[in-house]
């Protein structure tokens, strides 16, 4: 986690700007676009809470290490966002990236990057996820869609959620 923080340090150290504009909004639509823009932060910042924050960025998993304590497997609950989509935080980031009410070629190539790389990692995580949570997760993917709200056939959204036990982790994602 410390190398890639660093490696996107370096990049936004770095970064040169390219020439050339995709679209510059005025009026309601850059309203619009502005709003989206505040939506997708809103909703990236406000999953985080639904975290639990020492274990999403990895301080729980490097202090016990650190103690000498084994490391609990994640229990699985759903909170609040995470019954609507299984990446609320992925999702307010990738709204938040493509509402721009001035695409940029320098931001759209950063969207266009990182939605390939969300989207990439969502895979791998979601393995990850199925092998440690096994079928508790698995009908999870099957109630909730990934990305999309709404997204997934009439009779998985309404199912019954799955009930959590009292002591298992606030979150499904142990490593967002």
């Amino acid at each position: 986690m410390l190398f890639s923080s660093a490696c996107l340090l370096a990049v936004c150290l770095e970064w040169q700007t390219l020439p050339g504009t995709l679209w510059r909004l005025t009026g309601a639509a850059a309203k619009v676009a502005w709003a989206g823009f505040a939506l997708g932060w809103l909703v990236a910042f406000a999953s985080t809470f639904m975290v639990d924050h020492f274990e999403l960025f990895g301080l729980r998993q490097s202090l016990r290490h650190f103690r000498g304590r084994e490391l609990q497997p994640p229990g699985f609950r759903e909170r609040y966002l995470y019954r609507i989509v299984r990446h609320p935080l992925m999702l307010g980031f990738l709204i938040a990236f493509w509402s721009a009410p001035s695409m940029t070629s320098g931001r759209f190539a950063f969207a266009l990057i990182t939605t390939a790389y969300i989207l990439v990692a969502l895979q791998l995580e979601e393995r990850d996820l199925r092998r440690a949570l096994g079928a508790q997760y698995e009908a999870y993917q099957e109630r909730v869609p990934m990305l999309v709200p709404g997204l997934g056939r009439r009779e998985q959204r309404t199912a019954p959620a799955i009930p959590a036990g009292p002591h298992e982790h606030p979150h499904p994602h142990r490593n967002c």
